[in-house]
């Protein structure tokens, strides 16, 4: 592990030194976590992972395929039906069709 000493400058701003840049794929506008420790404060590169969008549609079908047994899909069906859906046209599976 390499250990560097940074000056911190105007509005808080540390250089990180060229080769750990590198080394870690950071350039400009590279998002970093800074995390507090109780040793100090720890600085290491952020991970952005994209945002998946659902339809109502898809969400709809998550609702009723992931419901756990025969209350929770009646839940299910309740909250497709008030997201304005018919829960008969989504595709899924009922709870009592995985057990058979």
């Amino acid at each position: 592990m390499t250990m560097e000493t940074s000056r911190i400058g105007k509005r808080g701003t540390i250089v990180i030194p060229a080769p750990m840049r590198r080394r870690y794929g950071l350039q400009e506008g590279s998002l970093v976590i800074a995390e507090e420790r109780s040793d100090g404060i720890l600085i290491r590169p952020a991970v952005a992972l994209a945002l998946e969008s659902y339809s109502p549609e898809r969400r709809a079908e998550f609702l009723l395929s992931n419901a756990a047994d025969v209350e929770d899909y009646a839940r299910a069906v309740k909250e497709v039906r008030a997201m304005g859906l018919d829960p008969e046209a989504i595709r899924h599976v009922k709870p009592i069709e995985r057990d058979g």
